[in-house]
Parts: C-alpha cells; structure tokens; sequence
C-alpha cells in the first residue's frame, strides 16, 4: 500500500493541518516508509512463535515486567468498616436511592 499526493492532502484537511507544498511531499515519503515497513514486517512468517508480553524482556530479562506474587496480604476487615455504616446487608453498604 502507498500513499499519493490526493491521499497525504485529504489526510491534512481532515486533521485540519496546514501543509504547504514541500511538507505534503516530505509527509508523502515518510508514510509510505512506514507502510513499506509495514508490508516487511508483515512478509515475516512468525508461525509458531509465542508472543512476548515485553519484548525488551528477551534480550534483557532484568528489565521485564516486575510483578509481584498475587497473594492476599491483608487481612479480611470488612466486618470492622461496616460496623460504623448506617446501614449494610449481606456485606453491602446500603445507600438512599438518588435516583428516581
């Protein structure tokens, strides 16, 4: 896929940019690098590979996602905070109807 002159023009009317000349032309070759990137990565048979959450964590695994152990580490109080409510039930903080 590339990009014509018309194409880069219309792009900048809908986005409301001003381009003059030499900007659309320099505009023209920068997107159609990114599509011409595009259909190279696209070409690229990755059948079979698993897909990285961090990409950077493959060649640096240091620097991958740092997450932590998803334990509970407080303890259940909800009986403690509902003590002071107006009104709960079922473990639910009743409230007035706002709304009609």
């Amino acid at each position: 896929m590339s990009l014509d002159l018309s194409d880069v023009k219309r792009i900048a009317n809908l986005a409301k940019l001003e381009l003059s000349e030499s900007e659309t032309v320099s505009t023209l070759g920068k997107l159609n690098g990114i599509f011409s990137l595009v259909e190279q990565l696209k070409a690229v048979d990755t059948t079979g590979i698993t897909p990285l959450s961090h990409p950077i964590a493959a060649l640096m695994p240091e620097l991958g996602l740092r997450l932590r152990e998803d334990i509970v580490s407080e303890p259940n109080r909800r009986d403690d905070y509902q003590v002071v409510a107006p009104a709960t039930q079922d473990g639910l903080y009743l409230v007035p109807k706002v709304l009609e």
